[in-house]
């Protein structure tokens, strides 16, 4: 049996399943400022019925999807940290607002990662100084090219630690090697800021999982729409960001397991999540998840959020009627304030919802103002919804269609994109999906379980791992993007012989994460080769060979009931 749970905006939900069947879910309200609280409330609504039968151990695998780490870094809760950066030549990053408590210092690492420029210890020591008189006690360290040479970033910890011992200090190598150093910086940065508050978070939801009898793995829900060990996500907390829309496009996929291009949109209380599945496969964001404003490295969907959900606040703005962008609580049918677009679907469904006779109190009190009866200002909000959604819709297909993937897709189909479906998401789905694909003209798929289908992702999603590495065989060395691995390698090496390293290393380390049995599904995504030229002779060969564990669906899961 499968359990997931998805930490949404407004309500957590979980599912506990088994061969495809949803045996028992459960849906509470989210306390934003207590999570874990809501976590614990739906993982024992699921097992009612499991631990009194002692049938606990027959549970396989937990999944959650979580807020937290988006939630840190939207309202600045995370820790303060200084950031070092050592950029080397080129961009001036002394003339740039870049992030709070940056500090440059020099010393440089060419793309062959060689030594450049020295550090200057006494430099560091006097940022040092400034950090810890400015009262941090967290520090990134971010060198350029780090992570084909990670010896300045870690002579940097050296000094800073000789000097103050109680600095924590975290290296840009270890969080992630990829190419791009602004984005390296971004991701090693949230890495500090959200790991200790993650770390707390995590600990708490472990203890409360064993303490109910449950000893299978514990899985988190990254921003690419695979999972990782919970021990694995304390190193990597913002692999963890959005990570909620990611559970929407799994959620899709687990209902739809087929080739179809959908787009989906998950209609929650305070945002709708749209995203793109082209052909069966989700469409991926080419230059990482924007956190804080930037770019990262984190790998995620091309997912948009807008600021409309089923608790948006209906207003009479002296003209017309206005839906959100604020949510002020649940809708009125719940016990909210104000009038929504859940009461407005609430009134005319005769309260299949929630309490009829709150929503059209809510409504009539817009409705005096507007000069319309309450069911003419509930057809009104309806309407609007859908034109705000099918709007939005076509904008973002715009930006999806810069994206690679989409690119390709319709270089090799010779033909653009058309949509065969809306797939809703969400307990507000029903509603709004139906007419809103026939505006979009395309079919509409709102299936039984799509109230739940964010924790049904989260249940079934399978382990990813990506892994980039570059070699020189000139210097007969090669770097991985992660852990900081290097090694040796031959002078006649080959394009071929990088890929199967690469493939090797990927199940070494997939093993190491307890996620071995899916290494063989794995896909190779770089694969680049470029000569060294010196005197007219070729010198030696630089490879850069990306391969990843793609995400997916794990084996256990055949799809869900019609």
């Amino acid at each position: 049996m499968l359990i997931g749970i998805d930490v949404g905006g407004t309500f957590t939900d979980g599912v506990l399943c088994s061969e495809g069947r949803i045996i028992n879910s459960a849906k509470h309200p989210t306390k934003e400022d207590d999570l874990q609280d809501s976590i614990f409330a739906v993982l024992d609504d699921l097992l009612q019925g499991i631990k009194s039968s002692n049938k606990t151990s027959s549970i396989t695998q937990v999944v959650l999807s979580t807020t937290l780490v988006t939630n840190l870094l939207a309202s600045g809760g995370g820790d303060e940290v200084a950031l070092v950066l050592l950029p080397g030549p080129g961009l001036n990053f002394r003339n740039i607002d870049f992030l709070p408590h940056t500090y440059i210092a020099t010393g440089a690492i060419n793309f062959r990662g060689r030594v450049t420029e020295p550090l200057d210890q006494k430099e560091i020591e006097e940022i040092g100084k400034l950090i810890v008189d400015a009262g941090l006690h967290k520090v990134a360290v971010v060198g350029k090219f780090s992570q084909r040479n990670s010896s300045h970033e870690r002579k940097v910890e050296e000094i800073l630690k000789g000097r103050y011992s109680h600095l924590e200090v975290f290296r840009g190598f270890e969080v992630s090697g990829q190419l791009n150093f602004p984005r390296r910086a971004v991701t090693t940065y949230y890495t500090a800021v959200t790991r200790e508050k993650w770390a707390g978070f995590a600990a708490g939801i472990e203890k409360a999982i064993r303490d109910r009898g449950i000893a299978s793995p514990i899985n988190i829900l990254k921003a690419d729409g695979g999972t990782m060990p919970l021990e694995v996500s304390l190193h990597y907390p913002c692999e963890t960001v959005f990570s909620g829309p990611a559970a929407s496009v799994m959620g899709a996929f687990a209902l739809t397991m087929d080739r179809q291009t959908s787009v989906v949109v998950d209609i929650g209380g305070t945002t709708t999540d749209l995203a793109l599945i082209l052909e069966g496969k989700p469409l991926y964001a080419s230059r990482g998840a924007v956190i804080g404003g930037r770019y990262s490295h984190v790998r995620s969907f091309a997912v948009r959020s807008i600021p409309l959900g089923g608790d948006s606040a209906i207003r009479w703005a002296g003209d017309s009627v206005t839906i959100g962008p604020d949510r002020l609580g649940p809708a009125a049918c719940f016990g909210g304030p104000v009038a929504t677009p859940t009461d407005a679907v609430n009134f005319l469904g005769e309260g299949k919802l929630g309490s009829l006779s709150l929503s059209v109190g809510a409504l009539e009190n817009v409705a005096r103002r507007a000069g319309l009866t309450a069911r003419e200002l509930a057809q009104t909000i309806v309407l609007q919804v859908n034109e705000r959604l099918e709007e939005s819709i076509k904008e973002i297909f715009k930006a999806w269609e810069q994206e690679p993937a989409y690119k390709i897709w319709e270089i090799v189909n010779k033909r653009p994109v058309e949509l065969d479906r809306a797939v809703g998401i969400g307990a507000a789905a029903e509603s709004f999906v139906p007419s809103l694909a026939n505006r979009l003209g395309c079919r509409a798929l709102v299936h039984r379980y799509s109230p739940v289908a964010n924790a049904l992702g989260a249940a079934v999603a399978r382990p990813t791992l990506s892994l980039l590495m570059h070699a020189d065989t000139e210097q007969q060395t090669y770097y991985l993007n992660l852990e900081g691995i290097s090694g040796k390698i031959s002078p006649g090496w080959q394009l071929k012989d990088a890929k199967e390293l690469a493939r090797k290393q990927l199940q070494q380390i997939a093993e190491k994460r307890g996620i071995g049995r899916y290494a063989d599904r794995y896909e190779f995504f770089l694969e680049e080769q470029f000569n060294m030229i010196r005197g007219w002779l070729t010198a030696g060969k630089l490879f850069d060979v990306g391969v990843q564990i793609a995400p997916g669906i794990i084996d256990d899961f055949k799809g869900v009931e019609s």
